[in-house]
């Protein structure tokens, strides 16, 4: 194998509550190795964070008609890294509604990639009692 394309890659598991220290050894942009996890996670992990990198984006939107001016939303599942900062214009832009519940979708394909935007925080309007 050619050593000039062999390289090492650190990482800290987030899989699981561990934290272990993973180092992965990579043949070019390929994984071959992963070392220093102790559950099956970290090696899931540390294969994906290495070729193909997501994350699940939280923030707030703004709300229309509740006593809440903001409420907390995320994407509902990952989403590629490089797409963080796509997400996050779209995310800005949105008015939300009330009333919302939780799970509501607030956008339906956050920056081309699929995922909805939905709510993590419920709102009432403001004219309705507890």
């Amino acid at each position: 194998m050619n050593d000039e394309k062999r390289r090492k890659k650190e990482l800290i598991c987030i899989g699981c509550p561990m934290g272990c220290p993973l180092t992965v050894t990579m043949d070019g942009d390929k994984p071959l190795n992963v070392s220093g996890n102790t559950c099956p996670k970290g090696e899931a992990y540390a294969q994906k964070e290495v070729t193909n990198p997501t994350r699940i984006v939280t923030s707030t939107v703004k709300v229309a008609g509740s006593d809440r001016n903001f409420i907390s939303v995320k994407t509902k599942t990952d989403i590629p890294k490089q797409k963080i900062f796509a997400c996050m214009q779209e995310i800005n832009h949105i008015l939300a509604k009330a009333p919302i519940a939780i799970g509501d979708v607030l956008l339906e394909n956050v920056a081309d990639t699929g995922v909805p935007i939905v709510a993590t925080k419920a709102a009432r309007r403001k004219d309705d009692k507890l």
